[in-house]
């Protein structure tokens, strides 16, 4: 007899340390079966070649899972030197590249503060990014080149955490929308040595640490009933906001549309509490002190 795929209401944030060889679908996929929520969505998506952190959303933790779209990303990524690859990664085609055989640590260092800052970089092929509702990966396997349109990045810090000849590991700590392959690839230009990524980890996304993630081998070993103590809560999502503490009345009248007006508020979105101190949602403030619900916990009453 099948058994039934019972949905639970299960609501938080989970962290998972997604292994190499694995998609951030897959990853999804995987932790469903062992939560059973009745919705779920990762934030953040790692390529299959990378590791590290990804946040999954739990139930009604959707509902604010694309602000942690925004927030500035780390990675440590592992830069093989003296190559090129198709895709900028280990899965491409490789190409050596005559080296730069006066290459020196100095010459590393000062490459690496030009590309400090705001910068532009072109979407590479193999990317999600879409054309015509296609990702643009789909094209390049099919050998048609897309005109893409450069955009503005930020890099807020990069380090070198080792150099051993012909392999450079960096620690990046960048905005969203950045192509760490890209930035390799630009890099080993720079250089006159090409570039490629070997390896690539994420280890934060705002606040979110990858210290604080959990493997989905480690999963396994801990019983179902044990892993919800697992779940951070949803407003952990929305750490860079501020908080207010809402009455009763307040609770009530925003749940029926009706919008706050509350004295010396800056113009800014809020985490929205109840006198119980319990999370009920999100909200936006205006330059008027019109404070109006962005989203809305179904719980609340």
């Amino acid at each position: 007899m099948q058994k039934r795929n019972i949905k639970l209401d299960v609501n938080g944030l989970i962290l998972v340390n997604k292994p190499r060889g694995m998609s951030s679908n897959q990853a999804l996929t995987a932790i469903k079966k062992k939560f059973h929520p009745r919705k779920a969505g990762h934030t953040g998506t790692l390529d299959p070649l990378a590791t590290g952190l990804l946040p999954i959303c739990l139930g009604q933790a959707t509902k604010f899972s694309s602000y942690l779209l925004d927030e500035q990303k780390t990675y440590q990524a592992t830069i093989q030197l003296g190559y090129t690859s198709s895709t900028g990664d280990a899965e491409g085609e490789i190409t050596p590249i005559s080296p730069n055989s006066n290459l020196s640590k100095d010459d590393i260092y000062q490459v690496l503060e030009d590309f400090k800052g705001e910068i532009s970089q072109l979407p590479p092929m193999y990317s999600a990014l879409k054309h015509n509702g296609k990702p643009l990966y789909k094209y390049a396997r099919e050998g048609i080149e897309i005109e893409r349109k450069s955009r503005n990045v930020s890099i807020y810090g990069l380090s070198v955490l080792k150099w051993d000849n012909d392999e450079l590991t960096l620690d990046i700590c960048c905005s969203k929308g950045t192509y760490i392959r890209t930035l390799a690839a630009d890099i080993g230009d720079k250089l006159e040595t090409g570039a490629y990524i070997r390896t690539l980890h994420r280890t934060s996304i705002g606040k979110l640490e990858i210290k604080d993630a959990i493997s989905l081998d480690e999963l396994d070993k801990i019983a179902e009933e044990e892993r919800y103590g697992l779940l951070k809560p949803m407003d952990s999502i929305l750490f860079r906001f501020d908080a207010i503490y809402l009455n009763k009345p307040q609770v009530k009248n925003l749940k029926n549309g009706i919008i706050l007006e509350i004295e010396n508020l800056k113009k800014a979105y809020y985490r929205l509490y109840d006198d119980n101190m319990d999370f009920i949602g999100l909200g936006y403030c205006y330059e008027d002190g019109c404070l109006k619900v962005r989203r809305l916990l179904n719980t609340c009453e």
